[in-house]
């Protein structure tokens, strides 16, 4: 997989659709997770080097039409957002996070990783280097909620409708979004 680097001022996809890999999750306790859309990982998507390695991200996905929001790292306790599609850029350290809920699945991200979290997606750091910090940006209009609890029928229902992005954070029109939530079942 080729890495996005400054010198890609174009913000060019430089990254394989293909090299996306998908993880999907049913619910799980009280978790909604996504019924229909699947997590999306870009294994060393983005370069991390310069005295701002954060800025890169925050660049290609604004490129993109994902407003960055925040730096920061992952919470951890379970979590999932109702209100927005969260993209996480990894610009610092590595982690184990847990996705999809309690006893979901574990994955490890390192500098250079971002995922792609469809809303009602469980998420929690599992435990991360001291240095571990990600950029988060959402879709114009959306933004990050935290819930804790099950989610009400309208809850799920505000899920299922929540619009999709006009493209992909990190390869715009040629990523993840366009090949696996632009054709997920309705």
């Amino acid at each position: 997989m080729a890495l996005i680097t400054p010198a890609s001022a174009s913000f060019a996809a430089q990254t394989s659709p293909a090299d996306v890999q998908t993880l999907m999750f049913q619910r799980n306790d009280w978790v909604p997770n996504n019924p229909t859309l699947p997590v999306l990982v870009y294994k060393q998507a983005i370069a991390v080097q310069g005295g701002d390695p954060a800025a890169l991200f925050e660049q290609t996905f604004d490129h993109n039409g994902w407003p960055p929001q925040w730096r920061y790292g992952v919470f951890d306790y379970d979590h999932y957002h109702l209100k927005g599609h969260e993209v996480l850029g990894v610009y610092s350290g590595q982690a184990r996070l847990m996705l999809g809920g309690p006893g979901g699945q574990e994955v490890q991200v390192r500098a250079g990783d971002v995922l792609l979290l469809p809303a009602g997606t469980g998420h929690c750091n599992l435990g991360s280097s001291a240095d571990f910090s990600v950029v988060g940006a959402y879709p114009p209009g959306q933004q990050g909620d935290i819930n804790r609890q099950a989610a009400s029928a309208e809850q799920l229902a505000a899920i299922a409708g929540l619009p999709f992005p006009h493209s992909d954070p990190v390869l715009g029109t040629a990523g993840g979004v366009m090949r696996y939530w632009l054709k997920a079942p309705a």
